[in-house]
């Protein structure tokens, strides 16, 4: 029996996974807040004679952790987050985690992303701020401030990627997991004034692409090779028993 056909075939559709990835990463390499995606494989033995046989599994995709760089914009609404927690969104999909926390005010006050979500406060429902109300201050806890008031705030969650995830437009991720809020902000908290970018590293990305695209090139070739041996063998078993 042919083991290393089906071996193959695993380990290009492994690679178009992580070839997939890292292009889209190196897309939002400008994308405010983007965290990187990586791809974690892991080995399916199948029992066949006279050797087990280990192909690739379809890989569990992963969000890096790491935060992008913050850039001043000192726009009283656009926030940075310190540590590894996420603002929400509401989205026509549901609720959505982001780091992109460059927000804006609706003529109604109503506080939402730059792509028009509403940003929601820790127990998910929508802010509203006061359009004539003046400077707004929000504090590292997400405490806004404006006028002498206290519209509200802005909610900061711990969110677990790791039982899955799909990605919404932009920096959006929508855990498999319920959010929790945070209740202690001495890790993570608002830096008002600033926006983080992406963690992408571009040239790192562009390398591991480039990489990639020539394992792939090398696998397939070796594939092809193999197909063509097979194919002159019985060719040749053929014209020995006509």
């Amino acid at each position: 029996m042919d083991h290393l056909s089906p071996i193959g075939i695993a380990g290009q559709v492994a690679l178009m996974r992580r070839l997939d990835t890292v292009a889209n990463n190196v897309a939002n390499a400008e994308t405010a807040g983007f965290r990187a995606e990586g791809v974690t494989f892991s080995s399916v033995v199948s029992k066949t004679r006279p050797f087990d046989t280990s192909f690739l599994g379809a890989g569990r995709s992963h969000v890096d952790p790491r935060s992008g760089n913050f850039v001043k914009t000192g726009n009283q609404l656009d926030v940075a987050i310190n540590g590894s927690a996420f603002m929400a969104v509401l989205t026509g999909r549901g609720i959505a985690y982001t780091r992109d926390g460059r927000m804006q005010m609706l003529p109604s006050g109503e506080l939402v992303s730059l792509l028009g979500h509403p940003v929601l406060d820790p127990s998910g429902a929508p802010i509203s701020l006061d359009p004539l109300g003046g400077e707004v201050e929000i504090s590292r806890d997400g405490f806004i401030r404006q006028g002498g008031r206290s519209p509200g705030s802005i909610g900061l969650f711990d969110v677990d990627f790791s039982q899955g995830y799909s990605r919404d437009e932009n920096s959006g991720l929508i855990p498999v997991a319920a959010a929790q809020p945070l209740e202690d902000f001495l890790e993570s908290g608002f830096v008002q004034g600033y926006s983080e970018g992406s963690n992408v590293n571009p040239i790192t990305e562009i390398t591991r692409l480039i990489e990639l695209q020539r394992i792939f090139e090398a696998v397939n070739a070796s594939l092809e090779q193999r197909d063509g041996s097979l194919r002159e063998t019985i060719q040749a078993l053929g014209a020995r028993s006509a």
